[in-house]
């Protein structure tokens, strides 16, 4: 629960001073009726205090803002086996397209989430005596989101056997990037990920939807393989 400290200390404050009002008002009869000699009317204040002490105190607290349940669909995964030189398990509820942009190179795809108004952006590039510079773009994209990020943890990918490399950004708070990751096979093959939404970002809205998402994440990153590697053996 939120409480904002701020209206309660007021609403404290206001029930502190009525007591106080109250107290001296009942003095200040009180003295009254002793001058008058008003003995009838005195043997009433005491109830008349206790009546007004015992009303009701309704302190008021801000309630957490709602949100509407999401129903999130099974999850089941399809292999992309397209034309680019790697292939990898997707769930069957996200659609895999090219990327739209006019810049955008061949094998860069799209892993869409039309009913989440998501999607995971995928950057293919060949490795050519320069898999640092990638490596470091990639941080570089990252490190511009810590200052809506409450924290950063990091998640290294080793795969030997596969021949897969990489590492994997789960990215906590209001960023507007909440997963990022790299894989490359370090000398030929180097992709790269992000996760955007089509929406302001906020924590508590999207944790549920965050989460279902990133398990796919991480499923697509254990299931990815590279093509040319397969075509060696």
């Amino acid at each position: 629960m939120i409480i904002d400290h701020k209206s309660t200390i007021i609403h404290c404050f206001g029930q502190i001073s009525l007591q106080f009002i109250i107290l001296i008002y009942f003095y200040a009869m009180q003295a009254f009726i002793n001058k008058y000699n008003l003995r009838n009317i005195k043997a009433l204040l005491p109830i008349v205090l206790l009546l007004t002490s015992c009303m009701e105190n309704n302190t008021y607290a801000p309630k957490r803002k709602g949100y509407f349940r999401i129903d999130f669909p099974q999850k089941q995964y399809v292999t992309y086996n397209g034309p680019c030189p790697f292939s990898f398990e997707y769930p069957v509820y996200a659609q895999v397209v090219k990327d739209p942009d006019p810049g955008a190179q061949p094998c860069w795809i799209n892993v869409v989430y039309p009913q989440f108004k998501g999607t995971l952006y995928l950057s293919y590039l060949p490795v050519n005596n320069n898999l640092d510079n990638y490596i470091e773009e990639s941080r570089n994209f990252v490190v511009k989101h810590e200052v809506k990020a409450s924290a950063i943890n990091e998640q290294t990918v080793i795969n030997p056997k596969d021949n897969i490399y990489g590492l994997v950004y789960d990215i906590e708070g209001n960023a507007a990037s909440n997963m990022q990751f790299y894989l490359t096979d370090s000398t030929t093959n180097f992709v790269r990920g992000a996760l955007y939404f089509y929406s302001v970002p906020n924590k508590d809205s999207l944790e549920p939807v965050l989460q279902f998402i990133k398990k796919d994440i991480y499923h697509m990153v254990e299931s990815f393989r590279w093509k040319r590697q397969d075509n060696t053996k």
